[in-house]
C-alpha cells in the first residue's frame, strides 16, 4: 500500500499530525502509519551557500574581490543537520511512498524549508501542500481532506527564493566591503540598515530640539474648563501677551453662542494581525515583539487556542463566519460575554470584518473552537490569549454610543469650545457605564457666562523616543520587512550592538551612528527596501517575474559597492579602550553580549568580562568565592583575595590542577588587564563573595 511523506518544520508539529492522523509508529526520525510517514526538520536544515562554499578564494575576505555576483547560488546543509537530511533522503527513496506533502509553516519561510530539503534530496515524485490557519484536530482533518497541488504556491516559493538572494547579495556584499574598508565588524542589509535609520533619525529630532515657552489662557465654568480656541495654540509666546489678552477679554460679555449634540457611533476595533498585537504587547507591558511572538506561537502551537500568529491581516475570510458559534461556544468558561452572544444567536455586528480582498495567506489572528485551559498558559500567554479574546468578542458587541454636547463661549471676538460627552450605549466599550458624563453644565443658547480666566504656561515637547511598538508601526507603514520577520530584525540589531534597549525605549549605538554615515544613503532610505518589498510581495502573487527582480537587485549591489569603495568617510570604533590584551598586547575592545558585557581581543581569542562574573567555587586557600575569567587558554577561577587561579576543567578533569608555572603566568596576565587592587569594582566583588 503505497503511501505520502509528510514533511513538516519541527518535532513537535509531526508529533501532533501523527497524533490526529493515527500515524503511531515511531521511530528516532519518523512516525508511521497505514497512509502516512510524517518526518520533520529543525527549522531551516538548509541555508544558501556562502561566497566560501561557491569558490574557495572568497573564504578570505577582501575589498578588492566585491562585488561578489555568483551565477548560481546552491544550497548547503546547515551545521547538525546531516543526519536528518539523509533520513528524510531514505525515506523519500521507499518504494512505497507515492509523493510527499509540504506541512511546513503556511506561510513564504515555511514554504522555503520543505522544498529546499525537496530540492536537496531531487524528490521527483508529486508533491502537496497542507494549508491551515489553526493546529486544532478539527482544523488538521480538515486541511488533510482538502491537500492542494503543491504547484499552487510556485510563486510563494519564488518569493522566498527572491528574498533569500536580495539578502545575500546586498547583505553580503555591503557589509563585506564595510568590514574590510573600515577593519571592523559592521553589518548592513536590505531591511536593518533603514530599521537603524528610522530610531536614529527620531534621536537626531529629539537632540535638535529646543522647548519653547508659549501661554494659554482658560475659561472655567461649573469646574469644566475650556482653551481660547487660536489658530495656532502656541502662538501667544509672552506672559504680557497673555495677560494683556485676559484684560480685554474681562471687558467683554461672555455668552454662549451655540449649543450642538451630535450622536456618535463607533464600531468594535478589528482583530489584531501580528504586528498590532506586537506594538499593543510592548505598550502595555513591555514586551519585546521577538517575546510576543514566541508567546502567540506557543498559544498556537502547544495549547491551539489561537489562529496562525503570522499574519499581517486584521479580516476575516467569509468561509470563516460558519466557524464563529464553535469559537465562542470554547470562551463560554473563559469570559461570560460569550454565553450573552450564544444567547443572542451569535451575531456578527462588525460586519466589515468579512473581507476576503483583505485576507491574504492566512486571515487575524482569533480564538480557535479549542478551549482554553488559563491554568495552563503561563503569566504573560494568559495576557496575550485575553488581547485576542476581547478583540474577538467585540465582533459580536454593539457598537459605543456616545452623545456629545459642544457649548461655543463667545466674549468678543474670541470663542471658547467646552465638550462634554454621555454614554448612550456601552457596546464594546467595558470601561464606561451608560449615562455617564464627562461634566455636567447645563448649556442653553444664550446663557450669560461670567469671566474667570486663568493663564498657563506651557513647554513644547520633544518628540518620544522610539519603542519597539512604534518602530514596528514604521517598519509596516513604509513595508519593510514581514509579520514574520520584523521581530528578527530588530534582535539582529541588538546582537550586532548597533542599537541598544533603554528602558522601553530604542537607541542608536555610537557603533550604529557611524555605520549609517559609512553605509550608502540609499540602503538608509525606506523608500528602495519598500519598494523592494512591494516587488516581494508582487512575485508571491505571480504578478512580477523574479528574474527582472534579481537582476535590479544585482545592479543595485554594484552600485551600493563602489560607493563604499570610493567613499572618503573616516572610521572611529568607539568600542576600542585603552586597555591591553595580556596575551598579545593588542588593545582589547568592550563587547554586549547576552552574558553581559566582555572584553575581547580580536588579534587572539582572549576574552574576560568587564565585570569578572563571581561564581560558587570556593577559593581552596580562603574559601572565599571565586571570579571567573575567560583567556586564550580557556576560563579560570580567580581569587580576588588571594590571587589563586584554577583553571576550569570539565567533569572527569575537575580533580586536576594547572602546574604551578601555569599559575604564575596567568595570573601575572590576568592581573595586567585586571581593575586595580582597592577599585570599587573590586571592594564590590569581595563583599559578594564575603556573603
Amino acid at each position: 500500500m503505497s503511501k505520502k511523506l509528510v514533511i513538516t518544520e519541527k518535532p513537535s508539529v509531526a508529533k501532533e499530525l501523527a497524533k490526529v492522523l493515527g500515524t503511531n509508529q515511531k521511530t528516532k526520525t519518523y512516525f508511521e502509519g497505514d497512509q502516512y510517514v510524517i518526518t520533520w526538520a529543525f527549522g531551516h536544515l538548509l541555508s544558501l551557500q556562502l561566497p566560501e562554499d561557491i569558490k574557495k578564494e572568497w573564504q578570505q575576505w577582501r575589498l578588492e574581490d566585491l562585488p561578489i555576483i555568483p551565477k548560481h547560488i546552491g544550497l548547503k546543509p546547515l551545521p547538525k543537520t546531516g543526519g536528518q537530511l539523509k533520513a528524510i533522503s531514505h525515506l523519500a527513496n521507499r518504494k512505497d511512498i507515492s509523493g510527499a506533502v509540504i506541512a511546513t509553516d503556511s506561510g513564504r519561510e515555511g514554504e522555503a524549508v520543505a522544498r529546499y530539503i525537496l530540492e536537496w534530496i531531487k524528490f521527483d515524485k508529486p508533491v502537496e501542500r497542507l494549508w491551515i490557519s489553526s493546529q486544532t484536530t478539527k482544523a488538521i482533518k480538515a486541511g488533510f481532506a482538502n491537500l492542494k497541488p503543491a504547484k499552487q504556491f510556485d510563486n510563494l516559493y519564488a518569493s522566498a527564493l527572491a528574498r533569500g538572494h536580495a539578502d545575500w547579495l546586498i547583505g553580503l556584499n555591503v557589509t563585506r566591503a564595510l568590514t574590510t574598508k573600515y577593519e571592523d565588524n559592521l553589518s548592513a542589509g536590505r531591511v536593518q540598515t533603514p530599521t537603524l535609520a528610522f530610531v536614529n533619525e527620531t534621536a537626531q529630532q529629539i537632540n535638535r530640539f529646543k522647548p519653547q515657552t508659549y501661554y494659554t489662557i482658560h475659561l472655567t465654568v461649573d469646574q469644566q474648563q475650556a482653551a481660547l480656541q487660536l489658530a495656532n495654540p502656541q502662538s501667544i509666546k509672552t506672559r504680557q501677551a497673555a495677560d494683556e489678552l485676559v484684560a480685554q477679554l474681562q471687558q467683554a460679555k461672555g455668552q454662549v453662542v451655540s449649543v450642538k449634540t451630535t450622536q456618535k457611533s463607533q464600531v468594535a476595533p478589528l482583530p489584531y494581525d501580528l504586528t498590532e498585537l506586537q506594538q499593543v504587547a510592548n505598550a502595555k507591558y513591555g514586551l519585546s515583539a521577538k517575546k510576543t511572538l514566541s508567546l502567540i506561537q506557543a498559544l498556537y502551537e502547544i495549547h491551539k487556542v489561537v489562529s496562525y500568529p503570522r499574519t499581517d491581516s486584521k479580516y476575516l475570510s467569509t468561509d470563516i463566519e460558519e466557524t464563529l458559534k464553535e469559537r465562542l461556544s470554547a470562551l463560554v468558561k473563559f469570559d461570560p460575554r460569550a454565553k450573552q452572544y450564544l444567547g443572542q444567536g451569535s451575531q456578527v455586528k462588525q460586519k466589515a470584518v468579512f473581507n476576503d480582498g483583505k485576507v491574504t495567506d492566512h486571515y487575524a489572528l482569533i480564538p480557535t473552537e479549542e478551549p482554553v485551559r488559563a491554568e495552563k498558559l503561563s503569566t504573560d500567554e494568559l495576557r496575550m490569549y485575553r488581547l485576542i479574546v476581547e478583540r474577538f468578542l467585540g465582533l459580536f458587541a454593539d457598537p459605543y454610543v456616545t452623545a456629545v454636547t459642544k457649548a461655543a463661549v463667545k466674549f468678543g471676538e474670541q470663542i471658547f469650545t467646552f465638550k462634554q460627552t454621555k454614554v448612550v450605549q456601552q457596546g464594546w466599550h467595558a470601561t464606561d457605564k451608560e449615562g455617564q458624563l464627562t461634566a455636567t453644565v447645563d448649556w442653553q443658547e444664550g446663557m450669560a457666562v461670567r469671566a474667570n480666566f486663568a493663564v498657563k504656561e506651557q513647554l513644547t515637547t520633544p518628540p518620544k523616543p522610539l519603542t519597539e511598538g512604534t518602530l514596528l508601526g514604521k517598519m509596516e507603514h513604509y513595508g519593510l520587512g514581514t509579520p514574520a520577520t520584523r521581530a528578527e530584525i530588530i534582535e539582529k540589531l541588538v546582537r550586532s550592538e548597533l542599537l541598544e534597549r533603554q528602558g522601553h525605549a530604542l537607541a542608536v549605538t555610537p557603533k550604529g551612528q557611524q555605520l549609517l554615515q559609512l553605509v550608502n544613503q540609499t540602503l538608509v532610505s525606506p523608500e528602495l527596501t519598500g519598494k523592494w518589498e512591494q516587488s516581494l510581495e508582487a512575485i508571491a502573487k505571480g504578478q512580477e517575474n523574479p528574474k527582472a527582480f534579481i537582476t535590479e537587485i544585482e545592479g543595485a549591489t554594484k552600485t551600493l559597492v563602489s560607493e563604499i569603495k570610493k567613499s572618503e568617510t573616516k572610521y572611529r570604533d568607539f568600542a576600542v579602550t585603552n586597555k591591553k590584551c595580556p596575551e598579545c598586547d593588542h588593545p582589547l575592545k568592550e563587547r554586549n553580549t547576552r552574558d553581559g558585557k566582555f572584553y575581547v581581543c580580536t588579534n587572539c581569542h582572549y576574552r574576560r568580562r568587564k565585570d569578572p562574573k563571581v561564581s560558587n567555587h570556593r577559593c581552596p586557600q580562603c574559601h572565599k568565592k571565586m571570579v571567573i575569567i575567560e583567556g586564550q587558554g580557556g576560563a579560570y577561577f580567580r581569587c580576588l583575595n588571594d590571587g589563586t587561579t584554577e583553571k576550569m576543567l570539565d567533569k572527569k578533569d575537575r580533580k586536576k590542577k594547572i602546574s604551578k608555572h601555569e599559575e604564575r603566568r596567568l595570573i601575572q596576565k590576568v592581573n595586567q588587564a585586571d581593575e586595580p587592587a582597592e577599585s570599587p569594582l573590586a571592594a564590590a566583588l569581595r563583599k559578594a563573595m564575603e556573603k
